[in-house]
């Protein structure tokens, strides 16, 4: 059981692409280290906790955020997310300050 469990975990960080790679996609509005406010609408996003900026991004993905007007954009950018994906995504941004 043991052994079923490490490949699985180790199968959903190999699928799970580098939280600075993806974030790349991020960097051109909201800057290398998510310090900048996206479009000059968002809130910066440095220093938010890892699930606030989860469930951002799941919001986004299902078209039910839609904060300062960003939710048509949103929705593009995290339309190829998959749930790993955004976990991955998530923990990196909340180690940005």
């Amino acid at each position: 059981m043991k052994t079923l469990l490490a490949l699985l975990g180790l199968t959903l960080m190999l699928n799970a692409a580098d939280g600075s790679a993806l974030f790349q996609k991020c960097a051109a509005c909201h800057g290398q280290k998510a310090e900048k406010a996206a479009l000059g609408k968002s809130e910066v996003i440095a220093g938010w906790k890892s699930d606030k900026v989860l469930d951002a991004l799941k919001g986004y993905k299902a078209g039910t955020r839609n904060t300062k007007g960003m939710g048509a954009l949103m929705k593009g950018q995290t339309a190829t997310l998959c749930d790993a994906d955004m976990k991955v995504l998530a923990d990196y941004v909340a180690g940005l300050k």
